[in-house]
């Protein structure tokens, strides 16, 4: 195994992207914004399927949060993330800085936009967050020119909005593959927002996870609408302590609300937990 090369310069980062292109090798990128989990390293490890080489990033971006206590409260936990990263076989970690990234300020950026997609669920609870994650994604992507890059499913609008954006948009070579969301043994999603729950609110939060599976069945029963379901598991989860922003089910093609009998249907949820908002979705089949 060799040494993880770490780079904080687009330039050095290119030059050595450059020699490995050169060889032949595939880049494989998967960027992060640190505080890294095992679902993180999830993506790592899967990442080694799809090329030779595997490049993660970490940044932790300012123009995706509304909030600019949650950008300073956001966890930095980067010796312990090299660790992890150096041991998981990582070749080559970009460390940038915000100025590296937006040189004149990221209020000044160029921006990249997804109408749409980004204006629905978390959009609409997070205004502009979208825009700031696809505007990092694009420039991250084009500094790494990765032939391969993943994500996890557990944002699945991100996914959507990122593979509408670069694949189907704006013609970026790159694929874009979806990866399981990783779980802890009571089926909570792992989350870097995990960290914010108090000892007791970690006890209450899978339910969310177990009100999506309720709401999967009871869609595969066919005996409930959808809107009656959607409002059962509201009501489920504000009983469980949460505050629940969204509970939805939606087409997986578009993240169109799903209409009658519909093929291919996911059931996305956001809801507060304490100072946690948590995500998670669940898909009913592969269709």
């Amino acid at each position: 195994m060799g040494t993880m090369q770490r780079f904080s310069d687009i330039g050095e980062l290119r030059q050595q992207l450059h020699h490995w292109r050169m060889a032949g090798e595939r880049i494989v990128f998967v960027p992060t914004m640190g505080n890294l989990h095992r679902g993180h390293l999830r993506l790592v490890e899967q990442a080694r399927d799809h090329g030779q080489r595997v490049v993660v990033s970490i940044f932790v971006n300012p123009m995706q949060f509304n909030d600019k206590d949650d950008f300073a409260a956001y966890p930095n936990t980067l010796v312990q993330d090299c660790a992890k990263l150096t041991e998981a076989g990582v070749d080559a970690l970009f460390l940038p800085s915000v100025e590296v990234i937006y040189p004149d300020g990221y209020q000044q950026s160029s921006q990249v936009v997804v109408p749409g997609l980004s204006d629905i669920l978390c959009g609409e609870h997070r205004p502009g967050h979208f825009i700031g994650v696809t505007t990092v994604v694009a420039k991250l992507f084009n500094i790494v020119l990765p032939d391969v890059a993943l994500f996890g499913e557990k944002d699945f609008q991100q996914l959507m909005i990122i593979r509408r954006m670069m694949v189907d948009e704006l013609y970026f070579p790159v694929e874009i593959v979806g990866v399981a969301t990783a779980r802890e043994s009571d089926g909570l999603a792992m989350s870097s927002r995990n960290g914010y729950l108090n000892a007791e609110e970690r006890q209450q939060a899978p339910l969310l996870y177990r009100v999506l599976e309720q709401a999967k069945s009871q869609l595969l029963l066919g005996s409930e609408s959808s809107l009656v379901i959607e409002t059962q598991a509201i009501q489920a989860l504000q009983e469980g302590g949460f505050i629940p922003e969204y509970f939805s089910v939606r087409s997986r093609k578009d993240l169109s609300k799903a209409e009658g009998n519909a093929q291919g249907l996911v059931i996305v949820a956001a809801a507060w937990l304490g100072r946690a908002r948590l995500i998670d979705n669940i898909c009913l089949n592969s269709g």
